[in-house]
């Protein structure tokens, strides 16, 4: 009879154990720099991402969805678009979003990051950067050196605002930094919104001037909610169990013959350049 009794238990648990209902978190990973890159090469743009984000906030068995970024920043305008329309999303759907810094979450890569209700990082992770950028070349003197006359023709004295093949005028820069004001002011804003009074000290500890750091350090600045992996925070918070489904993106056919055509070697090569400039900076 005991015997029969700890068997029923046991085929109970068994039981139990496989039809228990399992958390599934949809999950999106968006990697890469934001904005253009080049002719055959994505970045992270709304139009690439839209689909794809519009399909996993569309899950309708979990309240959370997961999203990864790895990104050392690029378009603010693509970075505000994609923010907003993660925050649309979530509204609409009611979820809550968890974002998870891989390698580096900085700029335009930390400010998409703003859009979830929480932030994990690794604690060797790059976060922040709170700024805006802009550099250029002056060409002025090599095309004097190589002999070739600069013709330019314009209706409306500003069109040729920061021509690289003249003097730099001292008006053109003021306008410049003016406009990276209004675009700092923004991000600021916009973090201001999403970390609330999570931030320590920003004036003091120097969160909005464009610097950066590391996981570990950016948890104390309260650019983060906490260090930790995807999987790690996931099975911490909704249990061993927790099921991650992964949206992702398929290349297309044509897509992928583009890109391999020899032809537009010369040009990957250029825009991988372009692109590992901005992915130097944090040392990867």
């Amino acid at each position: 009879m005991t015997i029969d009794i700890r068997i029923s238990k046991r085929v109970t648990k068994i039981m139990f154990s496989i039809f228990k209902k399992k958390t599934v978190i949809p999950h999106v990973r968006l990697t890469g720099v934001i904005g253009s890159v080049g002719r055959f090469k994505q970045g992270i743009d709304l139009s690439s991402q839209q689909a794809i984000l519009k399909k996993a906030f569309s899950y309708k068995k979990s309240k959370h969805i997961a999203i990864s970024i790895n990104s050392p920043g690029g378009s603010p305008v693509q970075s505000h678009l994609i923010y907003s329309y993660i925050r649309q999303l979530a509204k609409k759907n009611k979820m809550k979003v968890i974002f998870f810094a891989e390698d580096v979450a900085a700029s335009g890569g930390y400010f998409i990051a703003c859009a979830g209700d929480e932030i994990y990082a690794n604690s060797s992770s790059i976060v922040g950067s709170i700024g805006v950028i802009s550099a250029s070349f002056g060409f002025k003197e090599l095309i004097k050196k190589i002999g070739i006359e600069r013709r330019v023709y314009t209706a409306g004295k500003n069109k040729s605002t920061l021509d690289p093949f003249v003097e730099e005028k001292e008006e053109d820069v003021k306008r410049i930094k003016n406009l990276q004001l209004d675009l700092h002011a923004d991000f600021i804003k916009v973090v201001k919104d999403s970390r609330g009074g999570k931030l320590k000290d920003p004036e003091k500890n120097n969160i909005f001037t464009g610097e950066f750091w590391s996981g570990s350090k950016a948890l104390k600045l309260g650019l983060v909610d906490g260090i930790g992996n995807l999987d790690q925070v996931l099975r911490d918070k909704f249990g061993e169990n927790v099921i991650i489904k992964r949206f992702e993106k398929q290349k297309g056919f044509l897509a992928k013959k583009l890109s391999s055509s020899l032809d537009n070697q010369i040009e990957k090569v250029i825009d991988n350049l372009e692109e590992r400039n901005l992915w130097q900076k944090f040392g990867l």
